[in-house]
């Protein structure tokens, strides 16, 4: 499909990311990294062959309020949001779509796996190096870039999930939500940690002849050129689209993506010959974000060997094999930076230890966290392998490190999407020794994750009456009276009143009045029946 024939929503956004990132500083912020790693990839979104990753986009939108004076995001984010769902889901009906998305979903799994894979072995190299040191330094800002990786890779599975179930699913179950109304009103943001939904063009954004979009306190104030072919593309007579004023012109002698050549005129807003953008694919002018001389300067990246061509595109930006540590790739500070793993190498120079996730822990709850995500990490690494046996090993293992490690290991899990790697986790622990099987319920107790503890303590009730027993005490010890009627009260449940009654051989005095109110609690019948057995057994005070 040529130029002339795209879809008019993906005119509409390509117009809208070229004037945005002809605002940037080419050599700055997240827009340099993107520029650097992957200028292909760039250039194919700017003359919109390719629709870029959102991700991509909300960045670029946080680098543009940082050269703004902080302008908030919020709104321009909606309206990025709106236009970028529209072109995505125009690029998805286009012929091959749906095999196209599938490929790169494959692709940026793989990816996914990759950063996975990475983070692991810099962790582990972090462990063997002492704290505070000039190369412990280097690994935790290397494992940042390498969080960051791992964060793009699963924000981007599953923005394409969902592009994918939007072209293969029912007609009707595409554009029920956009986000704008995911979050009910027009001027909130996006989560960072959410793509957004590919919805069927709506509203003035997407070419209504009269309607103009809205400004929000500055941003983007001047008027758009509607979405027709006349301005998409160029006027009938040969003529160029006017450029929009103010937030879409760039500083003079820039090009419009950065470049400073001072041909953003004739490039940036229509080419000679009335034509919008690119001429053709081998056009190495089409788009000035990236020229001749740029490209080659960005393919330079230090440390980076390429021995094969890669999948290239913005989709893969990244996910390259750059050496993260390379000055040109520090993102750009900011009063209120957006924070989170995709943001890990944000501070720069003046990053230290309690700048990251970890701030606020103590020095056991931080390792206990680091901890956490290297067997995501691992998990991650091994599932995406298919070495389901070797996945089941890590589960065990981490069942039966130290129990305050669990609730860090709870939220890391599902974090992932791993609940059902969490659920075999549990049903492990349920199977330690009963001082320990004590210890992981009181710690998840403590860390208000009730429902965890109880599944924990619902698990063991198969085992012998006299771990059943043991683990009561060592609770009552630890003063975690509601979890010892849970775990007797479960027991007294899926057991015979004999197999309860052997419960209190370990210590009659404490165990049998708790075993009588945890039948009490279910019923009187079942408390009627455990008092007998406990006569029987020999057992005083029923």
């Amino acid at each position: 499909m040529t130029r002339h024939e795209l879809p008019a929503e993906i005119g509409a956004f390509a117009r809208y990311f070229r004037g945005m990132t002809a605002l940037l500083d080419p050599d700055g912020g997240w827009y340099a990294v993107f520029r650097q790693r992957d200028p292909e990839g760039l250039r194919a979104c700017l003359d919109g062959a390719e629709v870029p990753p959102w991700d991509v986009v909300e960045s670029l939108l946080h680098d543009l309020a940082a050269s703004h004076e902080n302008r908030p995001v919020d709104r321009e984010t909606a309206r990025a949001g709106r236009l970028h769902a529209a072109s995505a889901a125009a690029h998805d009906r286009l012929p091959g779509g749906s095999d196209a998305l599938s490929e790169r979903l494959r692709l940026m799994q793989h990816e996914q796996a990759t950063a996975a894979s990475r983070a692991d072995e810099v962790m582990r190299r972090l462990r063997l190096v002492g704290e505070g040191s000039p190369e412990a330094d280097q690994l935790e800002y290397d494992l940042a870039w390498v969080r960051d990786d791992y964060a793009r890779a699963t924000a981007r599975c599953a923005e394409l999930h969902e592009r994918l179930a939007a072209v293969t699913g029912p007609p009707n179950a595409q554009a029920t939500h956009s986000p704008q109304s995911a979050h009910g009103t027009q001027g909130a943001p996006a989560p960072r940690s959410s793509s957004p939904t590919h919805a069927a063009p709506a509203g003035p954004e997407y070419g209504s002849p009269q309607a103009r979009p809205t400004a929000a306190d500055g941003w983007y104030r001047a008027e758009e050129p509607t979405v027709d072919d006349q301005s998409v593309f160029g006027r009938p007579d040969g003529g160029r689209p006017t450029p929009p004023d103010e937030w879409f012109r760039p500083e003079p002698g820039r090009t419009e993506a950065g470049g400073r050549d001072g041909r953003r005129d004739s490039a940036g807003w229509g080419g000679p010959d009335g034509r919008r953008g690119a001429d053709d694919a081998g056009n190495t002018g089409s788009n000035p974000a990236v020229g001749p001389e740029d490209s080659q300067e960005m393919a330079q990246v230090p440390g980076q060997r390429r021995k094969q061509r890669k999948q290239r595109g913005a989709r893969f930006a990244f996910t390259e094999g750059t050496d993260p540590a390379s000055p040109t790739l520090v993102p750009p500070s900011a009063t209120a930076p957006p924070r989170g793993a995709r943001f890990g190498g944000s501070s720069g120079s003046e990053r230290t230890r309690t700048d990251g996730p970890d701030s606020g822990l103590t020095r056991e709850q931080a390792e206990a966290r680091r901890a956490a995500l290297d067997t995501v990490a691992v998990l991650v690494r091994l599932r995406a392998a298919g070495r389901s046996g070797e996945a089941h090993v890590a589960l065990c293992e981490a069942a039966a490190r130290p129990a305050e490690q669990l609730p860090f290991l709870a939220a890391e899990l599902h974090r992932a999407e791993l609940g059902a790697d969490w659920a075999s986790v549990l049903w492990e622990a349920s199977s330690l020794p009963p001082d320990r099987l004590a210890a992981a319920a009181s710690a998840l107790a403590m860390a208000g994750r009730d429902a965890d503890c109880g599944v924990l303590l619902r698990q063991a009730v198969s085992r012998p009456a006299e771990d059943i027993g043991d683990a009561a005490l060592a609770l009552g010890e630890a003063g975690r009276a509601q979890e010892v009627q849970a775990l007797l009260g479960a027991f007294v449940r899926a057991r015979s009143p004999e197999d309860a009654a052997r419960i209190a051989a370990a210590d009659p005095s404490r165990l049998v009045p708790w075993l009588l109110e945890a039948a009490r609690g279910i019923s009187t019948g079942h408390e009627r029946d455990l008092a007998r057995a406990l006569r029987s057994a020999g057992r005083g005070g029923a």
